[in-house]
């Protein structure tokens, strides 16, 4: 054994300080990134306190190693001899997968002319003399970001720094990882980190590990575990293992002290982690199964080819207690994570977050909806573990479409395999409670130059109760409490019903209701088949929680409330207009329709982007909030591709049924009299005095109430708009 003065002072310095600084640079720099203006490891101001000055430190504490280096000669020991360098690297990292792990010799020895190995001095070269710097200089440029050029190729200053910045980071965190592990693989586990601070370096060069055979057993010195362990493949898993209980450890962490993490942060932290774990531990007992057996190729005595525990043994008992230990926090891990892979995977977050681009619709809509305090597999899934089951199994297939990007667009509805709704929206709401009739009112503008407001209200006969309450009436109790209502549909959206069948729950009399002009034979076979649909909440409320708003009514509601203003010639038109583009992008929304918008004023209207300029550009900026809520032309969605059924405006919706064509064998017509269903006791039209009364006659604007005889409401207001409209408007 000799020892050899490696490391001068200087050096060792340098290292300890270089070391300190990594782990204030990685704590805070991770705090910064996952923060999110929330506080992390530390609050975000201190974590950037504290990266900015450690950051100031290692660039001078760099300066002070690079001058030094040159000074003393020391870079020297990290320049590779270029001969036979593709060949030294195969021969040192075949030690470090296998040799080292059978006690092999080192294959380049540790001298006063060479402190590192080929590999060792090609990635010290390339951490130290590349990758340190390249930090050290993005760093910089991030501090003073003004500094920054306004364009990089093709990107913004600012931007290619900060990537590399972090990139570089995370690079140098792996290699710190490596740079510690390496250090465990001396003689002894602690002895290169002694040699870094006393600066002394004990060569072995003489010795080697032997492996002795005695009495058919083999045996190692210095194994701290079981032979058959020390193989490549299980390393492999260990270190897998190790890393991955660690991560999973420190996001757990995370995820307690953080009031927000990123979306992808729970499926990594409790079904990433603790999956790799698992890939670790079977890598493992593979390896160990491979190398016992080929240990036991050697003359073995037959009672020694298994383990022996010999509790006698103080090497065994502390195996023991090792292996308990590791058993039951392992275990508790798993129980751990395991329930919160359930809890993440059954989260609002994980459905609308995870999957970003495809369920943004749907999760924009449903957090702007009256359900949005109410998650998501309570309606989707409900209690039990029947549905969960069948929803995991229909979540598999979902993962696939979104990998493999096979899902259509839009998304397609309704869901034919949904839980049926007195399972889910009866959990909260019951019909047989509801009130008789619920007042609401509309404040409508038209598509004049004055945006004229019209004011109706009107009693909603939703009805409902019992008979035990003496409140049975209305849509509800007529629809759901008296009757069971089965129909067929001929799409797949459920918009064409050309029959219905109405039992009575008291007599269990039934009636039927065709529509002709479809000429549909309903045989035993399809009455007995599933195309036949029970009626529930949802063939009326199918849109509860994903509305997708109807620009002429969205814009209505923001006109109301001067989110948009009434003042302004023709907005009600022109911001319907707008939003029923086709040439509105996603990512520029605002943009477009600002262009749009002032296009049209700057060419018919340019007083009013002089007089009221600010008026129109905070309009133009809800408009583009309407937009963003209820566009999304990359899975084009929009009202057009979900219909909603409540109401019959817009969308078919009543009119499915209760129009005046289904009729019944004895005559009976399913109508679609007003008064049916809502009864009006106000209006006011454009220019004309509020009238009060009950069962009033709707008067609609424009004077084509005749015309509303011979058709439907959205025969005309489900129409596209066309451009032409407005110019026909100022012409008029």
């Amino acid at each position: 054994m000799e020892k050899i003065y490696l490391y001068p002072t200087w050096l060792r310095i340098w290292h300890v300080l270089n070391a300190l600084l990594f782990i204030l640079l990685i704590l805070s720099g991770i705090s910064l990134h996952f923060s999110d203006d929330n506080e992390l490891l530390v609050s975000f101001q201190l974590a950037v306190l504290t990266h900015n000055i450690s950051g100031i430190v290692l660039s001078l504490n760099y300066l002070f190693f690079f001058i030094m280096n040159i000074l003393s000669g020391n870079y020297k020991y990290y320049i590779p001899r270029l001969k036979n360098l593709p060949k030294k690297l195969l021969i040192q990292a075949k030690f470090y997968l296998i040799g080292i792990f059978d006690e092999e010799p080192h294959p380049f020895a540790v001298n006063k002319q060479s402190k590192f190995n080929p590999m060792q001095q090609l990635g010290y070269l390339s951490i130290m003399f590349v990758l340190l710097p390249i930090i050290i200089i993005s760093g910089w440029a991030l501090l003073f970001p003004e500094k920054a050029p306004e364009n990089f190729f093709g990107f913004g200053g600012v931007w290619p720094m900060a990537i590399t910045h972090t990139l570089v980071g995370f690079a140098l965190i792996i290699f710190m990882v490596v740079h510690i592990y390496l250090g465990t693989t001396g003689h002894t586990t602690g002895e290169l980190f002694k040699t870094i601070i006393s600066g002394w370096h004990l060569s072995h060069e003489d010795e080697e590990a032997q492996a002795v055979i005695t009495k058919g057993k083999i045996r190692q010195k210095g194994k701290l575990f079981p032979i058959f362990f020390y193989n490549p493949i299980s390393i492999t898993g260990s270190i897998i293992s190790v890393f991955a209980f660690l991560a999973f450890i420190i996001l757990t962490i995370i995820e307690f002290i953080a009031t927000e993490t990123g979306a992808y942060t729970g499926i990594i932290t409790f079904v990433g982690m603790p999956s790799i774990l698992l890939f670790g531990i079977l890598l493992i007992i593979i390896g160990s199964f491979r190398e016992n057996r080929r240990l036991l190729k050697v003359e073995v005595a037959p009672e020694e080819k298994l383990p022996v525990i010999d509790l006698n043994n103080p090497k065994h008992q502390a195996a023991l207690i090792v292996s308990t230990v590791a058993i039951v926090i392992l275990v508790s891990a798993t129980v751990y994570g395991s329930f919160k892979a359930y809890e993440y995977m059954d989260s609002d977050e994980f459905c609308g977050t995870v999957c970003h681009q495809v369920m943004e619709p749907e999760f924009t809509a449903y957090g702007n909806s009256a359900h949005s305090h109410v998650g998501c597999v309570k309606c989707h899934i409900g209690p039990g573990a029947e549905w969960f089951v069948k929803s995991k199994i229909s979540g598999s297939y979902q993962l696939y479409s979104v990998a493999f990007k096979k899902y259509p667009r839009p998304i397609k509805t309704p869901v034919h395999d949904l839980r049926p709704a007195p399972q889910t929206c009866e959990q909260c709401h019951s019909p047989s409670h509801f009130y008789s009739e619920k007042n609401i009112s509309f404040d409508f503008f038209t598509s004049d130059s004055l945006n004229s407001e019209y004011k109706i209200s009107m009693l909603l006969k939703t009805g409902g109760g019992s008979v035990e309450l003496g409140n049975n009436q209305g849509i509800h109790w007529k629809m759901y409490l008296s009757n069971e209502i089965d129909y067929y549909a001929i799409d797949d959206k459920r918009q064409i019903i050309p029959w219905v069948r109405v039992t009575n729950k008291a007599t269990r009399k039934e009636k039927y209701y065709v529509d002709k002009s479809y000429n549909i034979e309903m045989t035993d076979s399809l009455l007995k088949s599933s195309a036949i649909r029970r009626f529930d909440c949802i063939d009326c409320h199918n849109r509860p929680s994903h509305v997708y708003n109807v620009p002429n009514k969205i814009v209505n509601a923001f006109m109301k409330f001067n989110k948009i203003d009434k003042s302004i010639p023709f907005i009600k038109l022109v911001s319907v207009q707008t939003l029923e583009s086709d040439h509105i992008s996603q990512d520029s929304s605002y943009k477009d329709i600002k262009n749009n918008i002032l296009s049209f004023y700057q060419d018919h209207y340019p007083e009013v982007i002089v007089k009221q300029k600010n008026s129109l550009m905070q309009s133009i900026k809800n408009i583009n909030t309407i937009f963003k809520d209820n566009y999304f032309p990359y899975m084009r969605v929009s009202w057009r591709n979900y219909p909603n059924n409540l109401g019959h405006l817009y969308a078919k919706g009543c009119f499915r049924c209760h129009d005046n064509k289904h009729v019944s064998p004895d005559g009976k017509v399913l109508g679609s009299e007003c008064n049916n269903c809502h009864t009006i006791i106000s209006q006011q039209p454009p220019g004309q005095e509020l009238t009060t009364g009950t069962d009033l006659p709707f008067i609609h604007p424009g004077g084509i109430d005749k015309f509303m005889q011979s058709r439907m409401c959205p025969d005309c207001h489900a129409q596209k708009l066309v451009k032409s409209k407005i110019l026909v408007k100022l012409k008029k």
